[in-house]
């Protein structure tokens, strides 16, 4: 074997295309374009859909997206810690899980203010809305955030 005997393996290769060099070639004459009409006599862009509303303008309004670095929290609000815990228990999203009150505990645990809360509670959870934080401070009980 020499250098000047290499060669590209059968079928490796393809001959371009020659476009608009004559009716010989095939392709002469409109080039393949067909006759007449925008697309015949100059490039648009593949996305242009004939001054319609482009599928990207019209996506966002019709569906949505959602922010991929959006956080889904289990809430939890007052009453239902008002409802199920004793004055004194200590509340983390393992034992709200065991009690059914969430099922999932996805991004984290968000105690939120609905209802009424008397009981005196030591919470655990990933986020608190300030007037939950309030509601559990006023009666007494500690809250801990759980970072990470």
């Amino acid at each position: 074997m020499s250098l000047h005997k290499l060669r590209p393996s059968k079928g490796a290769t393809k001959r371009r295309r020659v476009i608009a060099r004559g009716i010989g070639s095939g392709l002469g004459k409109t080039a393949g374009r067909g006759t007449k009409g925008q697309k015949a006599r100059r490039q648009i862009h593949p996305n242009f859909e004939g001054g319609q509303t482009p599928i990207q303008r019209r996506l966002p309004v019709k569906k949505g997206f959602r922010n991929v670095n959006h956080k889904e929290f289990a809430i939890v609000n007052c009453d239902d810690l008002q409802r199920l815990f004793k004055a004194g228990d200590i509340v983390t999203p393992e034992v709200l899980m065991a009690h059914g009150i969430i099922s999932k505990l996805k991004d984290g645990v968000k105690i939120l203010a609905f209802g009424d809360l008397e009981t005196k509670l030591t919470i655990t959870a990933h986020k608190f809305s300030k007037a939950a934080e309030e509601k559990v401070t006023k009666a007494g009980g500690t809250i801990t955030k759980i970072t990470g």
